[in-house]
C-alpha cells in the first residue's frame, strides 16, 4: 500500500472512530505502530488532524483524533486522487481480462 492510500485510510478510520488508538489503527491498517505514529504525527503537523481530550473514566483522560476543517477539505482531494487511481487500475484490469478471455477463445478454436 502506498503512503497516499495509507493516509486516506488513516483519515477515513479516524473520521469514523476518532477515539481509535494508534495501536488499534495500526492493526486495522496492517502496518507497524511506528509507521502509524509517524503518519498521525504528519497529519497533526500539517493541520489535518487535531488531538482532543475526552473523559474515559473517573481517573483517566483519553484522546480523540479529530479532522480539522482543512483536514476534511484535503481528505476530499485525497479521496478523488484515490478514486482516480482505482478507476485507472480497474480499466487496466478490465483490458487484461478481455485480452485473456480472447486468448482463451483463440486457443479453443
Amino acid at each position: 500500500m502506498t503512503d497516499d492510500v495509507l493516509y486516506y485510510y488513516v483519515l477515513k478510520h479516524l473520521e469514523d472512530n476518532p477515539r481509535m488508538t494508534q495501536r488499534q489503527l495500526a492493526e486495522v491498517l496492517g502496518v507497524s505502530l511506528g509507521k502509524t505514529n509517524y503518519m498521525i504525527q504528519s497529519l497533526l503537523d500539517v493541520g489535518w488532524l487535531k488531538l482532543g481530550k475526552f473523559k474515559r473514566s473517573n481517573n483517566k483522560m483519553g484522546y480523540a483524533y479529530l479532522l480539522t476543517p482543512k483536514g476534511l477539505a484535503d481528505k476530499a482531494k485525497v479521496v478523488k486522487k484515490f478514486l482516480d487511481r482505482k478507476r485507472d487500475e480497474y480499466k487496466r484490469l478490465a483490458s487484461e481480462i478481455d485480452a485473456l478471455e480472447l486468448e482463451i477463445l483463440e486457443t479453443q478454436k
